[in-house]
């Protein structure tokens, strides 16, 4: 648990694995096989080392794989219902959401988190935006976007449990959705620390970043991470 050792409290990794994977069209997303491992199994194996547990929310009527180290929840209609269950299943103080089909995540990124929520409460893996931005009008450029200071938001994000409950209990009083958890502390006023996270932490989404999951885990698989 050696990134849980940079705070004190208990630390729980979340992870929402109960959507569809619509696009991907393999059935739920998390139990793709990647190189013979799945997304899920993946993502567990790279946190569970780091935190003191590991909760996952499924979907209904579907179970862990036999010894994954890790609690199942059933998981919400949503991502966000998802990750409420999974806030409510753990008493830990600091709690690290992450996407299971983010299946290559560095320790270091980890630790770093870790490290910025010990200050500010919230902190967010993220990359500067590298490519060209444009507005697009009926297919055609209708205008740059300056792209200094823009982000892309990954996962992990790290909060301190008690904050990520506040915005959660806000968000649905308040009647709000949002597409990750950082948004909805910011939407309350609270610091998000931005720490750098990694090129090889892409979301599998369609059947190219499968493809591309697949040969970068022949490297990670023969330990040249």
């Amino acid at each position: 648990m050696t990134g849980a050792c940079l705070l004190a409290g208990r630390t729980a990794a979340l992870i929402p694995a109960a959507g569809s994977g619509t696009r991907l069209g393999r059935g739920p997303k998390a139990f793709v096989d990647v190189a013979g491992v799945s997304l899920l199994v993946r993502s567990v194996a790279a946190l569970a080392p780091l935190v003191d547990e590991v909760l996952v929310a499924l979907p209904a009527g579907m179970d862990l794989p036999p010894g994954l180290p890790a609690r199942a929840v059933e998981g919400g209609e949503t991502r966000q219902e998802s990750v409420a269950r999974l806030l409510a299943a753990t008493d830990a103080d600091v709690v690290l959401v992450h996407d299971a089909a983010r299946p290559f995540l560095p320790g270091a990124v980890v630790g770093a988190l870790l490290e910025a929520v010990a200050e500010t409460g919230a902190a967010t893996a993220a990359l500067p935006v590298a490519d060209t931005l444009v507005r697009g009008e009926g297919g055609l450029w209708a205008g740059g976007v300056p792209r200094e200071g823009l982000w892309g938001v990954q996962t992990p994000q790290a909060f301190r449990r008690e904050l990520l409950l506040r915005a959660h209990a806000d968000a649905r009083a308040q009647g709000v959705a949002a597409t990750d958890d950082a948004g909805l502390v910011a939407r309350l006023g609270f610091p998000v620390r931005l720490v750098p996270g990694d090129a090889q932490l892409f979301k599998v989404t369609t059947p190219g970043d499968l493809a591309l999951a697949e040969a970068l885990a022949r490297v990670w698989d023969a330990g040249g991470q």
